[in-house]
């Protein structure tokens, strides 16, 4: 380093700028579901200036059926399929080359019958059918929880199973309609998933040997990936379950503070943290609110800030935050027209909306937003409460597209009921 500072200035500007540039290429790493820290959102830069064309294409593989987000480490990307396997249509868990999309290895979790309807991994036949969990990424392993609520640790180079806890059988698990589409969460040494029976309907396992570390509570389980989050220097998880949302301690369980929410047939979107502030919303006539988290006498509390029964509905697009508002599309069973909204979280008030996205996601990048409708645009805007500013826009993907965009190393990986792709967003010149 001592070296370094005695080059002549301009010598060390290129190494340094190749050095930062190095760093780009290499990219964060998207271990999870809606991300590192689980808020829909990527500290790298990427370019919404896109050629007439659209922005390149790196690689397009054909995808079975499925609404499981994609996943993304140094070397693999890795989402959730249906496929025959030896005559029997199964949930599989897929990786992929990052560089290429060139299959690495593939992992089956078992039978299940994907159909519209009840028993079905989507609410209805509008999008098709398919797995809707998304793989989580951590110290050199593959973790996912099946449909039928199987949790599978697997080594990411391999595929090769390291272990493994059924909650159904284990657990006296209780599935649900169109069966589990959250996430595993890991935080720390521990991996954090809902769908246990009575008195263990919550669970944090350790990662490294699948051992249940605590077990506790009786809420129902619902689509919603849990968050970790630091509420007023707490670090905690927090659940939204069929009777709210549900904090706790990630090393015990002991439960930090409740706020009760209406369920109906189905939640999906994770609860958004801001601060002290927390919001939720879910669809089939639900609405959203805001709570906000104080501490009085040591102990966490939640009260309620507002709520809008039957409005500002995430049916299951999960919205992002960025300096007091919402960003994300917010609708109920409006495909292809479903609005990307910005909203005042400490009010409610929609500053503006756009239609024409669907029930597609978003994430965040800097100041842009990209956000993927359901019929495969790709979307680049800006973020700013004013008023909607679209940077860019490309069909690059067909299919139907409820999962969210991942982002690492200037690329964005995206899925459909059809095919993933991958595209350069980087804004670097070819051959630089």
């Amino acid at each position: 380093m001592k070296n370094f500072f005695r080059l002549r200035g301009s010598v060390r500007a290129v190494l340094l700028a190749f050095y930062v540039q190095s760093q780009v290429c290499q990219g964060a790493a998207w271990p999870q579901y809606r991300g590192i820290n689980h808020d829909g959102k990527s500290t790298e830069r990427i370019s919404s200036k896109w050629p007439a064309s659209g922005p390149k294409e790196i690689w397009r593989i054909p995808m079975t059926a499925g609404f499981s987000s994609m996943t993304v480490d140094g070397e693999g990307a890795y989402t959730l399929v249906s496929r025959d396997v030896e005559g029997v249509n199964q949930e599989v868990i897929l990786a992929v080359d990052a560089s290429t999309g060139k299959e690495r290895w593939t992992f089956p979790l078992g039978p299940v019958k994907f159909e519209s309807g009840g028993d079905s991994g989507t609410p209805d036949n509008k999008g098709g059918t398919g797995p809707g969990s998304t793989p989580s990424i951590d110290g050199g392993r593959v973790y996912v929880m099946s449909a039928k609520l199987k949790l599978v640790c697997l080594d990411s180079k391999t595929g090769k199973e390291v272990w493994s806890r059924d909650l159904m059988k284990e657990h006296a698990g209780r599935n649900i309609m169109w069966f589990n589409a959250a996430s595993p969460l890991i935080d720390g040494d521990l991996v954090f998933v809902a769908g246990g029976g009575e008195g263990q309907a919550l669970l944090g396992i350790d990662k490294k040997t699948g051992e249940v570390v605590w077990k506790g509570q009786d809420d129902k389980m619902t689509h919603a990936t849990p968050v970790a989050a630091t509420v007023l220097g707490t670090r905690q998880i927090i659940f939204f379950t069929q009777k709210g949302l549900v904090s706790v301690v990630p090393k015990s369980g002991e439960v930090l503070w409740r706020y009760d929410f209406l369920f109906k047939t189905s939640t999906a979107a994770s609860p958004v943290v801001a601060g002290d502030l927390i919001y939720c919303s879910a669809g089939y006539g639900v609405g959203a609110a805001s709570v906000k988290i104080t501490k009085e006498d040591g102990k966490l509390k939640a009260t309620e800030l507002w709520t809008m029964p039957g409005k500002l509905m995430n049916h299951w697009s999960t919205p992002i935050f960025k300096d007091g508002y919402l960003y994300g599309m917010f609708g109920f069973k409006e495909y292809g027209a479903c609005p990307l909204k910005c909203v005042e979280l400490l009010t409610g008030n929609e500053m503006w909306s756009q239609p024409g996205f669907g029930p597609g996601n978003v994430t965040l990048v800097g100041d842009q937003l990209v956000a993927l409708g359901d019929a495969g645009q790709l979307v680049m805007v800006e973020a700013t409460p004013k008023a909607y500013n679209e940077l860019a826009r490309a069909k690059v993907i067909t299919g139907k597209c409820w999962s969210t965009p991942s982002v690492s190393g200037g690329k964005v990986f995206l899925r459909s009921t059809k095919e993933g792709v991958c595209i350069d967003l980087s804004g670097r010149i070819a051959g630089r």
